[in-house]
């Protein structure tokens, strides 16, 4: 599909948002595969009203619970796919409207059909200060917070990733991120257009089939989470000559933590730097990330601010000093206004128009960030403040180790004690006490993990990430130890 398709594409599609009774601020649900399809439909729904991208994959209940919340109107669904999210739409009165991609038509184009709706009070394309998106938090503590995000905290955010990135019309994107998350909306998709480069919509995440994809596509660069990289990393041996033949001149790593090893692994095995970046929904994505060579690349931290202004602040809110611990706290045009309909949590996170993460990190003399952790996801052992990643870290270095999450296990002394789910490499293994004694010849004593269980994978949520807060509880091992610290 070209620019002036693609233009035209959304134009027309709004002219049929606003002939089915869909104008400006209405939520409008788009429940579609991965693919070049729903990639059109994010760009256009949002060119016309508010789009409110969900998982295929949730059931009737949570498509019932997002369908209230985000008080949508209608639902874009493909046509002949009988989906839970119809049955939903239909018991609540959404309207239905059909996706059908016409014959030979360019990737990403189509047609929406259904019911001709009221004149719209709002129609046309959207303004600047119009909601473009709305999205949930993957909280996993609370009640999902409603995210809504303008058109001009898009254009920024796709604009300030293109910059980070030096992305060109000579650039290509290799999508393997969901489309309903952030991440992929932002980072692989507006950045790159706003570019004006091209993007590859693969139907979904598949390690057998990136470098087929890869080399099909011959796209520049690709962005992902660190269980993705772990996966491709595993299987860049069997490929060398597709890596050879292959146009990367450098790979993305966002929404949680990278290890040093993976990302070192990667670099031997591609030949081409891996970009650390930092980002969150409330942020349209990037908040901070590292530069391209020659610039310096610091491995293990996020970069430096590449989109917001960052500040480090302390429990009261005051501002703290290079070097010094704290809650990260950001500020800009791409930081939405504020959650939606939801005093309580505006009131908790914003302090002095900054908005609190909830992560903890520190900040280097050359305006480097290392993130130490999530706030709520430190473990406090009989007082002791420990921070998950710092184990994460170590866990990793071992040989057999590929993946390592390192998160709390309920005590009934301590509180909490520290516990690890490890999966191995391929055809690799070890000991736990192999482990604990790798732990505890480079970790403080009580820090060492007293537990360390062995999976084949680990549990995650929709958006690939690992939901530490729940882990022990995912893993079964919610009953409070008994024993003696």
């Amino acid at each position: 599909m070209t620019y002036e398709v693609l233009r035209q594409h959304i134009g027309d599609v709004a002219q049929q948002l606003n002939g089915l009774g869909v104008g400006r601020g209405d939520g409008v649900a788009i429940v579609l595969p991965n693919g070049p399809e729903l990639a059109a439909s994010l760009l256009a729904v949002t060119a016309a009203a508010t789009a409110a991208p969900l998982n295929p994959a949730y059931t009737a209940d949570e498509f019932a619970f997002y369908f209230d919340d985000l008080s949508v109107v209608a639902l874009i669904a493909t046509a002949g796919d009988e989906s839970v999210a119809r049955e939903v739409a239909r018991a609540r009165g959404v309207q239905i409207l059909d996706l059908v991609v016409p014959p030979g038509a360019a990737a990403g184009k189509f047609e929406l059909r259904g019911t001709a709706g009221p004149t719209v009070e709002r129609g046309g394309c959207a303004q600047l200060d119009d909601i473009a998106l709305v999205l949930h938090t993957s909280g996993t503590t609370a009640r999902p917070k409603i995210v809504p995000l303008t058109q001009r905290n898009l254009a920024v955010a796709a604009g300030n990733v293109g910059v980070s990135l030096d992305l060109g019309p000579e650039d290509r994107c290799l999508n393997i991120m969901p489309l309903f998350h952030i991440h992929g909306m932002i980072s692989g998709i507006l950045a790159s257009l706003a570019a004006g480069g091209s993007v590859y919509c693969s139907p979904g995440f598949s390690a057998l089939r990136f470098f087929t994809w890869l080399e099909e596509s011959q796209a520049t660069w690709y962005t992902g989470v660190p269980p993705m990289h772990q996966l491709i990393a595993g299987r860049a041996a069997r490929n060398p000559e597709r890596i050879a033949r292959s146009r990367l001149r450098f790979m993305r790593s966002a929404s949680s933590a990278l290890s040093v090893n993976v990302l070192a692994e990667f670099e031997n095995s591609f030949g081409v730097p891996v970009i650390e970046a930092y980002g969150m929904t409330e942020a349209t994505h990037q908040i901070a990330s590292n530069p391209l060579p020659p610039k310096l690349r610091k491995p293990g931290t996020v970069g430096i601010a590449a989109g917001c202004d960052i500040a480090i602040l302390n429990e009261s809110g005051r501002h703290l000093s290079t070097g010094e611990i704290g809650e990260i706290a950001i500020q800009g045009e791409s930081v939405m206004g504020a959650y939606l309909d939801n005093p309580a949590a505006n009131a908790s996170a914003f302090v002095d128009g900054w908005l609190r993460t909830g992560d903890q990190g520190v900040m280097d003399a050359q305006g480097y960030l290392t993130i130490t952790g999530r706030l709520k996801e430190i473990i406090n052992r009989g007082g002791e403040k420990i921070s998950p990643k710092e184990i994460d870290d170590v866990l990793h270095e071992h040989t057999t180790v590929a993946q390592a999450v390192t998160f709390a296990l309920p005590h009934d002394k301590l509180g909490q004690e520290v516990a690890a789910a490890v999966v191995f490499k391929h055809r690799m293994s070890t000991t736990e006490q192999e482990l604990k004694d790798f732990a505890g010849a480079r970790l403080a004593p009580f820090k060492v993990p007293r537990l360390i269980v062995f999976r084949d994978h680990l549990p995650r949520g929709p958006t690939g990430k690992v939901q530490r807060i729940n882990m022990a509880e995912q893993l079964g091992l919610t009953k409070p130890d008994q024993a003696a610290p």
